[in-house]
């Protein structure tokens, strides 16, 4: 059964700091009113350097810069913060001017020059710890943007060392990072910290979480997060399609079909995707070996599929229309899978749909339309050719035609699939291949 896999349905929605780079530090208040305001990083090891900005008209030109940057007001950020990092006096505000260009540059899809720009900043050596540190965590976060994982890993584990700081998110971010390595303990390790540091963690976190099981070979945990999520949020699309996707791995189809169930109970199955999945999985249920009647299950995939149809969020395509006649194969019903079959033949690019139209009709003993369908697969190519020709033989001999079924049978006896069948079949009719 095709499905979507966790990657794609959770994909990037749990990457924890890829939607947007991190807020500036701010340079609202003047350098002496800094010095004063409680700090953030109390504990840190680093010593505070002494401030150098002094000129007023300077650090209004620096914070206006700045609230550019943050609108992302790539122009004027930089018509107001180059001449700063150029030609000021005050390293400070070199390095303030720095970070602004640092998020230009990053927000505008040059992340190497953002980090190159945040490092000279850290490098300065005037910043005060507040805005050190600040500028420390988002340089792990411009490097985890940039696929610079063990460098993300280094800096946050610097970051917390030197500030005595310790926060969820820092250990989300390290654990997001980990999980790229492909660390999978390092990373469970990271993201159950982060978890246990706050009462209101990250939905997303439980979704790298699942990842991290599922990836290391863990996908009764994956599956049982999931599930709990499905609990917890039970009108969530992402926790129902992350809960979906594993049982569907894990070949739980009856569970998968019964998610399904409560989530169209609860109007989430709206895609194409949806439907098809719900479809297939009804038709799966209705071949299982344990089911007597598959006639109830085929039912409710012909009627998942319509439904789907009749919304357009299931497109005509021969796909589409195959599954639907594949649907009502399951369920004995040969003439509306033949007329399914139909609508996807001049949809479709080879002969599949003509073959299963053409053994739908055989079904109904209406040989004459089945060897016209059979030989239009067999002219615009299908995968098992033998089996086509076997079928035309079988429509031929209801039409009377031995001659031609015969021919058909020697045919299909060239194809190594159905060279014994049909052998034994020339033999009975005591033809020689």
């Amino acid at each position: 059964m095709k499905h979507a896999s966790l990657k794609m349905l959770a994909g990037a929605a749990f990457a924890l700091m890829l939607a947007s780079t991190p807020a500036l530090a701010s340079d609202n208040s003047s350098s002496s009113d800094q010095q004063k305001a409680a700090p953030l990083y109390p504990d840190a090891t680093r010593k505070e350097p002494k401030l150098d900005l002094t000129d007023a008209k300077e650090q209004k030109t620096l914070n206006e810069g700045l609230d550019a940057a943050q609108a992302n007001d790539k122009d004027k950020a930089t018509q107001l913060l180059q001449p700063i990092v150029d030609s000021s006096k005050s390293k400070y505000a070199q390095a303030m001017a720095l970070q602004g260009l640092a998020r230009i540059h990053a927000t505008n899809n040059d992340l190497p020059g953002g980090i190159e720009l945040l490092k000279r900043a850290l490098d300065n050596g005037v910043l005060p710890n507040d805005a050190y540190f600040q500028l420390e965590y988002q340089l792990a976060t411009f490097y985890l943007l940039n696929t610079q994982y063990q460098q993300s890993i280094d800096t946050v584990e610097k970051w917390r060392a030197e500030g005595k700081k310790e926060t969820p998110e820092s250990y989300a971010l390290e654990g997001e990072a980990y999980y790229r390595l492909q660390k999978y303990p390092e990373s469970i390790a990271a993201i159950q910290k982060a978890q246990s540091m706050t009462n209101k963690p990250d939905p997303r976190w439980n979704q790298l979480l699942m990842l991290d099981y599922s990836d290391s070979g863990q996908k009764d945990k994956a599956a049982a997060l999931a599930k709990q999520q499905v609990s917890a949020s039970p009108t969530d699309p992402t926790s129902f399609h992350n809960a979906l996707s594993l049982d569907i791995q894990s070949q739980n189809y009856a569970d998968a079909l019964k998610l399904m169930e409560q989530a169209k109970t609860n109007g989430m199955v709206t895609t194409e995707g949806d439907y098809t999945t719900m479809a297939k999985l009804y038709m799966n249920s209705a071949q299982d070996s344990s089911t007597s009647d598959p006639g109830p299950d085929s039912s409710k995939a012909v009627a998942v599929l319509e439904e789907g149809m009749s919304k357009g969020a299931v497109k005509p395509s021969a796909e589409n229309y195959t599954l639907l006649g594949d649907a009502h194969m399951i369920g004995g019903d040969a003439d509306a899978a033949a007329a399914a079959y139909q609508k996807a033949i001049p949809l479709a690019t080879d002969g599949e749909p003509s073959y299963k139209a053409g053994v739908a009709l055989l079904m109904d003993n209406k040989y004459s339309a089945a060897k016209s369908l059979l030989q239009q697969a067999i002219s615009k190519g299908v995968k098992h050719k033998g089996k086509a020709y076997m079928a035309l033989a079988q429509a031929n001999a209801g039409l009377k035609d031995k001659a031609a079924a015969a021919e058909a049978v020697m045919d299909a006896e060239k194809d190594p699939e159905t060279a014994a069948q049909a052998k034994a079949w020339l033999q009975k009719a005591g033809v020689g291949s």
